[in-house]
């Protein structure tokens, strides 16, 4: 392993200092589940590492019925995947977490890592995207908030900027009867990068679709916004026979690959079936959903 020096700020203000000072040779240690193995695995090289766990209330997780959810950048997957109103209001990314990798590491990772890794079969990001989820940066210039899905702009790229630091990621209260799913297909349950991945969240009024997020993952570079299937059920009864339309229409938005894990093929097809799958329970979960609350 490469010698690097170890630096613990007490603030977020010293800690982008440090990264401004470091010019693109410093990384953030929060989990350090990604970066200890990069770093023994020389991939990656940092002069320094910084530990973040020692700013306060980067470890907070809340929920506020008008503001929504917050996400800190100490939260652990774990955090998340136990939480109660996390699995009552964001099912979709307590889901998400809970497919993430062993108990071990969910204890270790955090939410806000995972979504700086930018990888496409990243199980956090898609139902973060579907939800309206943003981070929000501080840096040298003072704070920012930009929307997830306009943060992952690469295959492990952000729009980070190298003094900046992500303090946390905020998802808007979901609103009255709405369901949120997000369904991971692989070569098994657990501890497997997501083959292809869909999530779903969907608010229904008087049987009609009222809002719509669809978004998939794996099937692209960044995840992928199935425009034409949220098109296709926005403002409309939801019927059978329009929610395979819509699940056709989701798989003409799909961008896949063929690699080791799948053929291009494979992956299209598996995104119309999930995608009908989630939009089943989703509804059903919009009509069993209460009001936001802790």
């Amino acid at each position: 392993m490469r010698a690097f020096e170890y630096l613990e700020p007490a603030t977020l203000a010293e800690a982008s200092a440090m990264l401004h000072r470091g010019g693109g040779r410093a990384s953030v240690l929060a989990g350090g589940t990604d970066l200890l193995v990069q770093i023994k695995e020389s991939v990656r090289k940092p002069e320094q590492v910084i530990n973040i766990k020692k700013i306060p209330r980067m470890d907070v997780l809340t929920l506020d019925p008008v503001n929504g959810l917050r996400i800190g950048a100490l939260v652990t997957t774990r955090a998340v995947e136990t939480s109660g109103f996390v699995q009552r209001h964001y099912a979709s990314l307590a889901k998400a977490v809970t497919d993430f990798a062993s108990i071990q590491v969910r204890h270790r990772a955090t939410v806000v890592g995972n979504v700086c890794r930018a990888s496409p079969s990243a199980d956090s990001i898609a139902p973060l995207v579907a939800d309206g989820a943003s981070v929000h940066l501080y840096g040298m210039s003072g704070s920012r908030e930009m929307y997830v899905e306009d943060f992952i702009t690469g295959v492990g790229k952000t729009a980070i900027a190298p003094d900046e630091i992500v303090t946390h990621i905020t998802v808007p209260a979901p609103p009255l009867h709405t369901g949120k799913v997000y369904l991971k297909h692989g070569r098994r349950v657990q501890m497997e990068l997501a083959t292809v991945g869909v999530a779903v969240s969907l608010t229904v009024e008087n049987g009609h679709c009222a809002e719509v997020g669809i978004v998939l993952a794996a099937v692209g570079p960044t995840p992928v916004r199935a425009v034409r299937a949220e098109e296709v059920l926005r403002g409309q009864c939801l019927t059978d026979a329009l929610l395979q339309q819509a699940a056709q229409a989701a798989m003409r938005d799909a961008r896949p690959i063929s690699d080791v894990r799948a053929s291009e093929s494979y992956r299209r097809q598996m995104v119309g079936v999930l995608t009908r799958r989630a939009l089943d329970q989703a509804i059903k979960q919009a009509l069993e959903a209460t009001p936001c609350e802790q």
